[in-house]
């Protein structure tokens, strides 16, 4: 079973958001990585660019296939995680340290449409 954590918000294309404050930590998560395998690639966005909600702002490439990111928020990218640039596979030792990219949120009201941790457990069981 593939590990979910509380207090996070979860989207149907597996990605997850971490809010602290204003800023939202986005990722994929721990099912999705499982699912892919090996990560070899991490292709992200520059800083200051516009992600929007159910909008591809990447994509992550494994052994076994590649797989767009898509952003569960609406927001302007302020970091990038540059380790994974040349460890992508952090991204399989622990996805939810392993952030992909941080965002100022443009609107919290859209973290309502994303699952919590007890209905993304449920869905990824489907």
């Amino acid at each position: 079973m593939a590990k979910v954590i509380e207090g996070l918000y979860y989207s149907e294309s597996h990605e997850y958001v971490r809010v602290e404050g204003n800023i939202g930590f986005v990722g994929i998560t721990d099912y999705a990585q499982h699912a892919l395998g090996n990560v070899v690639y991490v292709d992200m966005p520059e800083v200051d660019d516009e992600v929007s909600a159910g909008e591809e702002f990447g994509a992550v490439e494994s052994v076994k296939a590649a797989s767009d990111l898509i952003s569960p928020v609406t927001g302007v990218v302020i970091e990038v995680n540059e380790d994974l640039e040349d460890q992508p596979e952090l991204v399989n030792q622990d996805a939810y340290e392993n952030w992909i990219i941080k965002v100022t949120l443009a609107d919290k009201s859209e973290l309502d449409n994303l699952m919590d941790a007890k209905a993304y457990a449920a869905f990824c069981e489907k």
